[in-house]
């Protein structure tokens, strides 16, 4: 549910004050950073930086401030999170041409990524993470294993798990997101950390991830 501060935003851009556009997206910026920073193309990472893409996303808020009003009802911030995740897949497309020229296919309007997508984000990261060195089987064997419990999961419980632990979305934007009763959410989580188990063991600080 939305808090005082943000319907006092809200008031504000109802008023034809775009400062309270400004204050909402300074608020949820660190969240939308880290989603960002999670979902782009491990290709794009290093050349392309977080923050500019945000900025392109700032742009598009400003022009579509009126459907703001009209469909924040439970959270602002699962709204700034829809045109940053339309900003992020566009750029893809350009960037990858063909490869990537169905959007619709990584992307999809209510704010889901497709399963091939997400599965690709959480093995690149969980691939790349790790407590200690070693040896480069060891690492292709973590990775081989990393990959078949991922493809094991059910795509929307694999979301769920991304969306709680990679973007912090709380249970209520979860369900806002995937179009689902914040019950159904909950009990997709617990099925998900259930399948999850072989990783957690393979990778205790898996919850403490937090973006470079």
């Amino acid at each position: 549910m939305l808090d005082d501060a943000e319907r006092e935003c809200l008031d504000r851009i109802a008023n034809d004050d775009n400062s309270g556009l400004a204050d909402l997206f300074t608020r949820h910026r660190p969240r939308l950073w880290r989603m960002v920073s999670f979902r782009m193309h491990p290709k794009l990472r290093g050349r392309i930086d977080p923050d500019d893409v945000l900025q392109d996303a700032w742009v598009r808020a400003l022009d579509r401030v009126e459907h703001l009003l009209a469909s924040s009802a439970n959270s602002t911030y699962v709204w700034f999170r829809l045109l940053v995740c339309q900003t992020l897949a566009d750029l893809h497309r350009r960037h990858f041409g063909a490869a990537k020229r169905s959007s619709a296919r990584e992307f999809s309007i209510n704010g889901r990524w497709s399963p091939q997508e997400t599965s690709s984000s959480l093995s690149c990261y969980l691939k790349a993470e790790g407590t200690s060195p070693s040896s480069t089987l060891g690492r292709a064997e973590r990775a081989q294993q990393v990959d078949t419990v991922l493809q094991s999961m059910d795509p929307i419980d694999r979301e769920v798990v991304v969306l709680r632990h990679f973007e912090q979305l709380s249970n209520t934007e979860i369900a806002a997101v995937l179009e689902m009763s914040e019950q159904a959410a909950s009990a997709r989580y617990v099925r998900a950390l259930q399948k999850l188990k072989r990783v957690l063991e393979l990778m205790p600080d898996f919850f403490d991830y937090r973006p470079a």
